[in-house]
């Protein structure tokens, strides 16, 4: 089979975050998927299969199935749009977080994905033991969003990992209002066995709405501040959220293994 390594949310290698995008004929076997994945190593891997007028999509991390990948969403959308898709204005994918529609413009991507809601949740002592500091706001959907007040925190906390694991969330988010951009983050899973994802678009659909309403914007522009780092433009449409970026290719190769 054809996988195809892709940057996410930038417009130049060895930036974003790293995608693997397996374009399969057929769904293979589950325990394959996940050894493919951990084979590979990066923070998702993306499989997709063919249907009538729409792709089936699903992705792994090193730690099992998740529900919803921006970046892997983004970079299997830039693989088909390149090589399988050359005609098509929009892609379909059917989800495990229902139809994702992905659609074209100059050298953006637009994904629409589901908005997160921002449920408010007390603020604990295990929050400060994790990043050395009380956030100011917290809220929790798939992922637990921490809002503080300092952009300088975000780009250098240490947080410890080990105690994150007992924080509630499949991830962890943590934000604050920027200088060059609306919002800075960055996002941790290491349930998933993922300590620090370089760049990640599902959270900005719980960032952005958060965003948009505490700066009265319907668009914002959002900067993920992890050593490779990546940028995004957020558009706030009632229970979606419309996520813009760019994508390019690494490297492409085949994967030889079977059962």
């Amino acid at each position: 089979m054809k996988q195809y390594i892709v940057d996410a949310f930038t417009d130049h290698v060895f930036a974003g975050n790293q995608a693997a995008v397996c374009v399969l004929d057929h769904w293979l076997d589950e325990e394959l998927m996940m050894n493919i994945t951990k084979e590979n190593n990066f923070s998702e891997t993306a499989f997709t299969v063919k249907k009538d007028g729409y792709y089936d999509l699903r992705w792994f991390t090193p730690g099992g199935e998740i529900n919803l990948c921006g970046h892997a969403t983004l970079a299997t959308a830039y693989v088909l749009f390149r090589f399988y898709e050359k005609e098509s204005e929009q892609i379909v994918f059917h989800t495990m977080s229902g139809n994702l529609y992905i659609g074209k413009q100059d050298d953006l991507l637009l994904m629409d994905f589901p908005a997160y809601t921002c449920k408010p949740v007390p603020l604990t002592d295990t929050m400060q033991e994790v990043f050395g500091k009380m956030p100011k706001e917290a809220y929790l959907d798939r992922d637990l969003l921490l809002v503080y007040e300092d952009e300088a925190f975000i780009r250098t906390v240490e947080p410890d990992f080990e105690k994150m694991l007992e924080l509630p969330g499949a991830g962890i988010s943590i934000t604050a209002k920027g200088q060059e951009y609306d919002c800075v983050s960055r996002f941790f899973a290491p349930e998933l066995k993922v300590n620090e994802d370089p760049v990640t678009g599902s959270v900005h659909c719980m960032i952005a709405p958060y965003w948009c309403e505490k700066l009265s914007k319907k668009e914002i522009h959002a900067y993920q501040a992890s050593e490779r780092g990546g940028a995004m433009t957020c558009t706030l449409k009632d229970d979606r959220v419309v996520l813009a970026g760019k994508a390019v290719l690494f490297a492409v190769s085949e994967i030889l293994c079977d059962q």
